[in-house]
């Protein structure tokens, strides 16, 4: 594995656990970054297949979507469809006439790299206002030792609940990469053809384990089930946010969404993983803990 990859991904990752420890506008503010990186990357694929989506308007909306999130997690679901509306109503008065392509790439835009990533800043919200100690809502562990002493409970739920999530998708990943690549012999898909069968059900195994740990860690109402039930939900959301944007990619004749990391490609190739992975974890802790818990 070359050394820019190795210490890009380092890097990366200390970033994302800095963002996630402060959480508050400091979280919201990397998020916004990322989705507006993202935008960038996927409406350069779409272009590729010569549709014009409002890229620029689909951009603003999304940011606007996740200052939403951050000051009212209530309204954002709100705003989807505001938001579709005015990208429509956008294309529908342009000079030359919008067709079905552009409109769907628009919509889907919006819906895949800013709907779906606003769930990580309402996840990270999570129980997290009260705790805040610093401007902007951020927040920052006084004593270290307490964490260790106190397991984690007492730190704000979305933050736990984030990491655990950063973790699983670790694992499952790693998992995936190490198992298909010595002992993977079966295809998973002609999507993308490196991937296995092993290496898929090894990462969604691995994903498995870490979630069960976190679940025993952090006191979840029969664990043992709802932390089968997360890793699961990560794991296989993972491995799908994979695939979904290996066939983005291929359907657009490239090999990588950008080059703006290195090693690594761009900033879907990386953050593929994570898109479909927050609004299951978010569900997943305020509809179904709660009725497992007073069940």
């Amino acid at each position: 594995m070359p050394w820019s990859r190795i210490v890009s991904g380092i890097f990366a990752i200390a970033l994302a656990l800095v963002a996630t420890l402060l959480g508050g506008w400091y979280f919201t503010i990397a998020i916004a970054v990322i989705v507006f990186l993202g935008h960038q990357e996927y409406f350069n694929l779409v272009r590729a297949r010569g549709i014009a989506p409002a890229a620029k308007t689909t951009m603003f909306v999304s940011q606007v979507l996740l200052v939403i999130c951050t000051v009212d997690g209530n309204l954002a679901d709100a705003v989807l469809p505001l938001a579709g509306t005015f990208i429509c109503f956008y294309l529908l008065f342009q000079p030359k006439m919008a067709t079905i392509a552009d409109i769907s790439a628009s919509i889907m835009g919006l819906f895949y790299v800013g709907y779906l990533a606003s769930f990580w800043v309402r996840l990270r919200a999570l129980g997290s206002a009260a705790l805040s100690n610093l401007p902007l809502g951020g927040y920052w562990p006084l004593n270290w030792a307490d964490i260790w002493q106190q397991n984690f409970t007492y730190l704000p739920q979305g933050l736990t609940m984030t990491l655990l999530t950063f973790l699983c998708i670790w694992a499952a990943d790693i998992g995936a990469y190490i198992f298909g690549r010595f002992f993977g012999k079966t295809p998973l898909s002609d999507i993308s053809p490196k991937k296995t069968v092993e290496g898929a059900v090894f990462g969604i195994t691995a994903s498995v384990a870490v979630a069960l740990a976190g679940a025993s860690y952090l006191h979840f109402p029969r664990f043992i089930i709802t932390g089968v039930a997360l890793g699961l939900l990560i794991g296989i959301a993972s491995l799908l946010g994979d695939l979904t944007e290996s066939m983005l990619k291929r359907d657009a004749g490239v090999k990588d969404s950008g080059q703006l990391i290195p090693g690594h490609g761009g900033i879907l190739d990386r953050t593929d993983s994570y898109i479909f992975t927050a609004p299951l974890v978010y569900y997943f802790v305020t509809l179904l803990l709660p009725v497992i818990r007073n069940s």
